[in-house]
């Protein structure tokens, strides 16, 4: 297979993680189809924000329809139960948590990269600066690797898709510094668990992009709520 041939599936939210995630994909030569899930959450918005960042990089997308939301269990797809406002804490996994969601997609996603010869999957996945998210470490990709060549016949005959997660180790201030290198536009990326029309700036997602965003020194990217906290802050301290 030559460099022009090699193709990648790459599972884009339309995040600031999964766009990045893109970006390297695309730096590594392969042809990319971008695959995003409307699994009934209530940040639809972010469908909208994925489709711009595929026609951004020029690249296939394709949006499955996939409700496992209808199964309720998570903040991100029931209504009835609040996204958190006060931060998570250490050794709780939060209520954002979608059960079985990455499951779900890299299987769907595994699906796809056989039927196109796909030789990796890449995904937004991040196991430093998350939410406690189960299905977001790296053992998990690794079992998951596992299932995956002994569950298709590419994996059978040795050529399976490999999973790839470039950002696993990845600071969110790191992520940021690389999405401004490869040219990721991020004004258009959401990562909000809100489906306001504007970033809420105070769920976990908000607040942890917020921060990396500050510290990369681009707070004009970061939410209006960040931005006039960090405003008010400053003022604080000149008084």
């Amino acid at each position: 297979m030559t460099q022009q041939q090699k193709r990648a599936v790459v599972l884009l939210s339309g995040g600031l993680d999964s766009s990045t995630t893109l970006a390297m994909a695309m730096r590594d030569g392969y042809t990319c189809t971008a695959l995003s899930f409307r699994y009934g959450q209530r940040h639809t918005v972010e469908l909208e924000r994925a489709a711009q960042i595929a026609r951004h990089f020029k690249t296939d997308h394709r949006v499955i329809d996939i409700n496992i939301g209808s199964f309720g269990g998570s903040a991100l797809t029931d209504e009835a139960i609040e996204v958190p406002t006060d931060g998570t804490k250490d050794g709780v996994i939060p209520p954002t948590y979608v059960p079985g969601r990455n499951t779900v997609f890299i299987a769907v996603g595994l699906s796809l990269a056989e039927a196109i010869d796909a030789e990796r999957i890449y995904l937004g996945i991040n196991a430093v600066d998350y939410s406690g998210y189960p299905d977001c470490r790296p053992e998990y990709l690794a079992a998951f690797q596992t299932l995956a060549d002994l569950a298709t016949k590419a994996g059978l005959e040795g050529h399976g898709a490999k999973l790839t997660a470039p950002l696993v180790s990845m600071t969110k201030t790191d992520i940021v510094n690389a999405a401004l290198e490869l040219g990721v536009p991020i004004e258009l990326t959401w990562s909000c668990y809100q489906g306001g029309e504007e970033p809420c700036g105070v769920c976990d997602s908000c607040r942890i992009r917020d921060k990396a965003l500050i510290e990369a020194g681009h707070p004009e990217l970061a939410t209006r709520y960040a931005q006039e906290t960090l405003v008010h802050s400053l003022e604080t301290e000149v008084l």
